[in-house]
């Protein structure tokens, strides 16, 4: 078991394993947990996988398989910490193959899941307390759809 109180369920028009196989070659540490299939009651057909519980980066998500009922909307997104531009940049363009890039850091991979790709720069500014510095790395973030750490830091340190 895990001490992991709340997993987030991903509903798939039927993708789960192929979106499960694409995030897990993303990040660096990821495993599939188990994997469940549907019976002769369905409502998938039988032997389908129904769900795949699977970890990226510690934490455990359980994709689904439950069909065309349902799709996912940018309210609710997946955030990423990143420690370097290298690790933003690949991030970014590994989960927006075939999806949308969004502002701010935002984007829609191409199973619709809302990721934010966020340097941890971000949040250390933030907590700063430096209320100018943080308006203007807000104003540079803002316009920004890939965040450039390298720009916000120079915006911060600004005066």
């Amino acid at each position: 078991m895990t001490d992991q109180k709340i997993t987030p369920c991903l509903w798939f028009d039927f993708k789960a394993e192929e979106a499960v196989a694409h995030y897990l070659a993303i990040f660096k540490s990821g495993r599939i947990v188990s994997t469940t299939r549907y019976g002769e009651a369905g409502p998938g057909p039988a032997g389908a996988v129904m769900t795949i519980l699977f970890e990226i980066e510690g934490q455990r998500f359980l994709a689904l398989n439950g069909g065309p009922h349902f799709t996912f909307t940018p309210a609710i997104s997946l955030i990423v910490d990143c420690a370097t531009q290298a690790e933003v940049d690949e991030l970014w363009d590994r989960l927006g193959e075939g999806g949308a890039p969004g502002q701010c850091g935002w984007l829609t991979d191409k199973f619709g899941v809302s990721w934010q790709i966020v340097p941890s720069l971000i949040p250390r500014i933030i907590e700063s307390g430096d209320a100018a510095g943080i308006q203007r790395v807000m104003r540079a973030v803002m316009p920004m759809s890939k965040l450039d750490i390298g720009k916000l830091q120079q915006a911060f340190d600004s005066h």
